[in-house]
Protein backbone atom coordinates (compact mmCIF):
# COMPACT_ATOMS: atom_id res chain seq x y z
CA UNK A 1 0.00 0.00 0.00
CA UNK A 2 1.33 3.41 -0.95
CA UNK A 3 0.75 6.57 1.03
CA UNK A 4 1.61 10.23 0.71
CA UNK A 5 1.80 12.84 3.48
CA UNK A 6 -1.40 14.65 4.41
CA UNK A 7 -0.48 18.22 5.32
CA UNK A 8 -2.20 20.68 7.60
CA UNK A 9 -1.61 24.43 7.40
CA UNK A 10 1.43 24.27 9.68
CA UNK A 11 3.22 21.42 7.87
CA UNK A 12 2.40 22.51 4.31
CA UNK A 13 4.93 24.15 2.04
CA UNK A 14 4.65 27.95 2.13
CA UNK A 15 2.95 28.11 -1.27
CA UNK A 16 0.12 25.84 -0.08
CA UNK A 17 -0.68 27.51 3.25
CA UNK A 18 -3.11 30.13 1.90
CA UNK A 19 -4.73 27.52 -0.37
CA UNK A 20 -5.34 25.25 2.62
CA UNK A 21 -6.73 28.22 4.54
CA UNK A 22 -9.20 28.69 1.67
CA UNK A 23 -10.14 25.01 1.91
CA UNK A 24 -10.69 25.40 5.66
CA UNK A 25 -12.97 28.41 5.06
CA UNK A 26 -14.89 26.74 2.22
CA UNK A 27 -15.41 23.30 3.78
CA UNK A 28 -15.06 23.94 7.50
CA UNK A 29 -12.14 21.48 7.40
CA UNK A 30 -9.19 20.65 5.21
CA UNK A 31 -10.27 17.71 3.08
CA UNK A 32 -7.69 14.93 3.12
CA UNK A 33 -7.25 15.24 -0.64
CA UNK A 34 -6.31 18.91 -0.27
CA UNK A 35 -3.86 17.97 2.47
CA UNK A 36 -2.20 15.48 0.13
CA UNK A 37 -2.16 17.91 -2.80
CA UNK A 38 -0.51 20.53 -0.57
CA UNK A 39 2.87 18.83 -1.04
CA UNK A 40 2.85 20.56 -4.43
CA UNK A 41 1.37 24.07 -4.27
CA UNK A 42 0.89 24.08 -8.04
CA UNK A 43 -1.25 20.93 -8.16
CA UNK A 44 -3.34 22.16 -5.22
CA UNK A 45 -3.86 25.48 -6.98
CA UNK A 46 -4.68 23.71 -10.25
CA UNK A 47 -7.18 21.41 -8.54
CA UNK A 48 -8.94 24.25 -6.73
CA UNK A 49 -9.04 26.35 -9.90
CA UNK A 50 -10.39 23.49 -12.03
CA UNK A 51 -12.99 22.76 -9.37
CA UNK A 52 -14.26 26.34 -9.38
CA UNK A 53 -14.24 26.55 -13.18
CA UNK A 54 -16.26 23.34 -13.41
CA UNK A 55 -18.74 24.47 -10.74
CA UNK A 56 -19.16 27.71 -12.74
CA UNK A 57 -19.77 25.81 -16.02
CA UNK A 58 -23.16 25.52 -17.70
CA UNK A 59 -24.03 22.37 -15.75
CA UNK A 60 -26.57 22.46 -12.91
CA UNK A 61 -26.08 20.57 -9.63
CA UNK A 62 -27.52 17.31 -10.97
CA UNK A 63 -25.36 17.48 -14.09
CA UNK A 64 -22.22 18.32 -12.11
CA UNK A 65 -22.94 15.28 -9.94
CA UNK A 66 -23.46 13.05 -12.98
CA UNK A 67 -20.11 14.04 -14.49
CA UNK A 68 -18.18 13.87 -11.20
CA UNK A 69 -19.62 10.57 -10.00
CA UNK A 70 -19.51 8.89 -13.41
CA UNK A 71 -15.78 9.57 -13.53
CA UNK A 72 -15.23 8.72 -9.86
CA UNK A 73 -17.01 5.37 -10.22
CA UNK A 74 -15.30 4.52 -13.51
CA UNK A 75 -11.92 5.26 -11.90
CA UNK A 76 -12.98 3.33 -8.76
CA UNK A 77 -11.99 6.19 -6.44
CA UNK A 78 -12.57 5.04 -2.86
CA UNK A 79 -12.28 8.66 -1.62
CA UNK A 80 -14.18 10.70 -4.23
CA UNK A 81 -17.31 8.55 -4.51
CA UNK A 82 -18.18 8.98 -0.80
CA UNK A 83 -17.13 12.66 -0.85
CA UNK A 84 -19.29 13.44 -3.88
CA UNK A 85 -22.18 11.49 -2.38
CA UNK A 86 -22.05 13.89 0.57
CA UNK A 87 -21.56 16.89 -1.72
CA UNK A 88 -24.59 15.81 -3.79
CA UNK A 89 -26.66 15.67 -0.59
CA UNK A 90 -25.48 19.19 0.31
CA UNK A 91 -26.47 20.35 -3.18
CA UNK A 92 -29.89 18.68 -2.69
CA UNK A 93 -29.43 16.30 -5.64
CA UNK A 94 -32.03 13.52 -5.61
CA UNK A 95 -30.68 10.43 -3.83
CA UNK A 96 -32.00 8.27 -6.71
CA UNK A 97 -29.50 9.96 -9.04
CA UNK A 98 -26.62 9.43 -6.64
CA UNK A 99 -27.51 5.79 -6.01
CA UNK A 100 -27.84 5.02 -9.72
CA UNK A 101 -24.42 6.56 -10.33
CA UNK A 102 -22.82 4.70 -7.41
CA UNK A 103 -24.37 1.41 -8.56
CA UNK A 104 -23.81 1.94 -12.30
CA UNK A 105 -27.49 1.55 -13.12
CA UNK A 106 -29.39 3.67 -15.66
CA UNK A 107 -30.62 7.11 -14.63
CA UNK A 108 -34.35 7.78 -14.88
CA UNK A 109 -33.83 11.04 -16.80
CA UNK A 110 -32.92 10.37 -20.42
CA UNK A 111 -31.04 13.68 -20.58
CA UNK A 112 -28.91 12.84 -17.52
CA UNK A 113 -28.35 9.32 -18.87
CA UNK A 114 -27.10 10.86 -22.14
CA UNK A 115 -24.68 12.99 -20.08
CA UNK A 116 -23.47 9.92 -18.20
CA UNK A 117 -23.09 7.97 -21.45
CA UNK A 118 -21.06 10.74 -23.10
CA UNK A 119 -18.88 11.11 -20.00
CA UNK A 120 -18.19 7.37 -19.96
CA UNK A 121 -17.47 7.37 -23.69
CA UNK A 122 -14.94 10.16 -23.29
CA UNK A 123 -13.27 8.49 -20.28
CA UNK A 124 -13.22 4.94 -21.64
CA UNK A 125 -12.10 5.97 -25.14
CA UNK A 126 -9.61 8.59 -23.94
CA UNK A 127 -11.42 11.33 -25.83
CA UNK A 128 -12.07 9.43 -29.03
CA UNK A 129 -15.78 9.78 -29.79
CA UNK A 130 -17.72 9.23 -32.98
CA UNK A 131 -20.05 11.63 -34.73
CA UNK A 132 -22.87 9.27 -33.71
CA UNK A 133 -21.82 9.71 -30.07
CA UNK A 134 -21.92 13.49 -30.47
CA UNK A 135 -25.23 13.43 -32.34
CA UNK A 136 -26.87 11.36 -29.58
CA UNK A 137 -25.55 13.79 -26.97
CA UNK A 138 -26.78 16.81 -28.93
CA UNK A 139 -30.19 15.16 -29.45
CA UNK A 140 -30.53 14.96 -25.66
CA UNK A 141 -30.28 18.75 -25.44
CA UNK A 142 -26.57 19.36 -24.97
CA UNK A 143 -24.11 21.17 -27.21
CA UNK A 144 -20.44 21.53 -28.02
CA UNK A 145 -19.79 23.61 -24.88
CA UNK A 146 -20.97 20.72 -22.71
CA UNK A 147 -18.68 18.25 -24.50
CA UNK A 148 -15.78 20.52 -23.60
CA UNK A 149 -17.05 21.04 -20.05
CA UNK A 150 -17.10 17.27 -19.49
CA UNK A 151 -13.40 17.35 -20.33
CA UNK A 152 -12.96 20.19 -17.81
CA UNK A 153 -14.61 18.02 -15.13
CA UNK A 154 -12.50 15.06 -16.22
CA UNK A 155 -9.36 17.18 -15.79
CA UNK A 156 -10.33 17.93 -12.19
CA UNK A 157 -11.33 14.34 -11.42
CA UNK A 158 -8.21 12.84 -13.01
CA UNK A 159 -6.12 14.82 -10.53
CA UNK A 160 -8.17 13.76 -7.52
CA UNK A 161 -8.81 10.15 -8.51
CA UNK A 162 -5.20 9.40 -9.44
CA UNK A 163 -3.77 11.16 -6.40
CA UNK A 164 -6.17 9.27 -4.12
CA UNK A 165 -5.14 5.97 -5.71
CA UNK A 166 -1.47 6.71 -5.01
CA UNK A 167 -1.99 8.29 -1.57
CA UNK A 168 -4.70 5.93 -0.32
CA UNK A 169 -6.26 9.07 1.12
CA UNK A 170 -8.47 8.20 4.09
CA UNK A 171 -12.12 9.17 3.58
CA UNK A 172 -12.92 12.30 5.60
CA UNK A 173 -15.08 11.72 8.68
CA UNK A 174 -18.20 13.50 7.31
CA UNK A 175 -18.24 11.17 4.28
CA UNK A 176 -17.34 7.85 5.91
CA UNK A 177 -21.02 6.93 6.16
CA UNK A 178 -21.10 6.94 2.34
CA UNK A 179 -18.25 4.42 2.03
CA UNK A 180 -18.04 2.79 -1.39
CA UNK A 181 -15.92 0.34 -3.32
CA UNK A 182 -16.20 -0.92 -6.88
CA UNK A 183 -16.40 -4.52 -5.64
CA UNK A 184 -19.60 -3.75 -3.72
CA UNK A 185 -21.51 -2.16 -6.61
CA UNK A 186 -25.12 -3.36 -6.68
CA UNK A 187 -26.34 -3.89 -10.25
Amino acid sequence: MTTLKIHDIESAPEGSKSLLENSQKSFGMIPGLHGVLASSPKILEAYQTLHQLFVDSSFNEEELTVVWQTINVEHACHYCVPAHTGIAKMMKVDDAITEALRNETPLESSKLEALRTMTLTIVRNRGYVTQDDLDAFYAAGYGEAQVLEIILGLSQKTISNYVNHIANTPVDAPFQKFEWSKENVVK
